[in-house]
């Protein structure tokens, strides 16, 4: 999967007291460009310094290649977090969820690419790598 990035941000989520607001102003400063775009669109976690708890780079993702695409390679193991939307904090609590099971040793993170993929019709899924077994 090839994906495009419009917009990205280097942070943290237990180290950078702005974190929130880099990601509110990342996804603004996006839906300009957004509000063209009628397929789903992408939050990509890569570069990651370690784990959940280092350094990322989080961007605004569409489908497409361009000479700033990111190459997802087809054969990487996704779990999929199915995010629920009537919850104001839903995607928030999704992450908590899978930090939890990662901390209980349930869930074994490769630390390639994650994503939260945006369906047109509100739905919300987060893809998180994990490690051949």
């Amino acid at each position: 999967m090839d994906l495009t990035i419009i917009n990205k941000i280097r942070t943290n989520n237990f180290n950078d007291e702005r974190v929130m607001q880099k990601i509110t102003d990342m996804w603004k400063s996006a839906s300009i460009e957004l509000s063209k775009h009628e397929g789903n669109t992408y939050g990509l976690y890569h570069e990651y310094e370690s784990d959940y708890q280092g350094d990322y780079t989080l961007g605004v993702a569409i489908e497409g290649k361009n000479e700033s695409s990111i190459v997802i390679p087809n054969d990487t193991k996704y779990e999929i977090f199915k995010v629920n939307t009537d919850e104001e904090q839903g995607i928030f609590n999704t992450w908590n969820e899978i930090w939890k099971k990662e901390e209980e040793g349930q869930l074994k993170r490769a630390y390639t690419y994650d994503f939260e993929k945006y369906y047109p019709d509100g739905n919300i899924d987060i893809y998180i790598a994990v490690k051949e077994k």
